[in-house]
């Protein structure tokens, strides 16, 4: 979880592959509507998300086998709604400087978000209670490590 450009999908494909789970990626799943929004520059609001927010949750729900989802769930509710929806969840927080994230978004040329967008997603961002909190300017690498470490540490 985390603002746009902190890297979740390119952590999460990495985790998933160590893990040996499936990979999925919220920004696949948003209805036409809410990427059209997205790609005007226009940021979503809470009634936008609460359909996207039930399919992710229904999709790590049916993953009984567990799986990584890249998602924002950027504000406490929408956590609780997946982890109503989907179970036993963890979160893991990639926290990165909004430069830093406008400089990713910038860069990027397969993509619908604008850097434009920056400012709403660090604006609606609640800093998560319950969540592995990593640095998401650090190497991959360095945040799969981590983030496998913690999850064993929490295993029974």
């Amino acid at each position: 979880m985390g603002v746009t450009g902190c890297g979740k999908t390119t952590t999460g494909i990495a985790l998933a592959e160590r893990l040996a789970v499936p990979f999925y990626d919220g920004d696949d799943f948003h209805p036409p509507e809410n990427v059209a929004k997205m790609k005007s520059g226009e940021p979503l609001n809470d009634v936008d998300r609460a359909p996207w927010l039930a399919r992710l949750g229904a999709l790590m729900r049916d993953a009984s086998d567990g799986a990584v989802l890249a998602c924002s769930a950027l504000k406490e509710d929408y956590r609780r709604r997946l982890s109503a929806a989907g179970g036993d969840l963890v979160f893991v927080h990639l926290e990165i400087s909004p430069v830093e994230a406008r400089r990713r978004l910038e860069a990027r040329r397969d993509h619908y978000m604008p850097a434009s967008l920056v400012e709403s997603q660090f604006a609606a961002l609640e800093e998560p209670t319950n969540a592995i909190v990593c640095d998401g300017e650090r190497r991959v690498e360095e945040i799969v490590a981590l983030v496998l470490d913690r999850l064993a540490e929490s295993s029974p």
